[in-house]
């Protein structure tokens, strides 16, 4: 599902289904993250939720955001569908990472880079089987 709200140049994307990143590249990933953080010279903020990528390094006052420009943000889930893995589940990116050409897979591949995976060839979570009777159809007693 793809979003784009009216006159906005921010985007957000369900990824369907959810890329799997398995404990091996989720540790390297996390681990790139950190060595990149925004307060010491990198482009990412990554907490518990989410993995934001901005434009430049926080040159604010005392370490804050400055004139740094969020140009996207990651949602993901730690230890799901099992312990170690992490799930990419939504994409956003905004007005200033849209102006500054990324897109949902730019932003993904960025986060990814030095794994050899992309959003694209990311394991997909694995989906459930659609019933094939309606579950709440009311079944005859007779």
């Amino acid at each position: 599902m793809d979003s784009l709200a009216a006159g906005s140049l921010e985007r957000t994307e369900v990824i369907r289904p959810a890329a799997i990143l398995e404990p091996r590249v989720a540790a390297y990933t996390l681990s790139t993250l950190r060595r990149e953080d925004v307060a010491t010279g990198g482009v990412w903020n990554a907490s518990a939720s989410v993995w934001q990528r901005f434009d430049k390094p926080w040159n604010g006052v005392g370490g804050t955001r400055g004139d740094s420009r969020l140009v996207g943000t990651i949602a993901v889930m730690y230890d799901a569908p099992a312990r170690h893995e992490v799930t990419i589940y939504r994409v956003t990116i905004t007005a200033a990472g849209t102006e500054g050409g990324w897109s949902v897979d730019t932003l993904c591949d960025d986060a990814l880079r030095g794994t050899g995976l992309t959003l694209a060839s990311c394991p997909r979570a694995e989906m459930p089987s659609v019933p094939k009777a309606d579950p709440f159809r009311r079944r005859s007693t007779a």
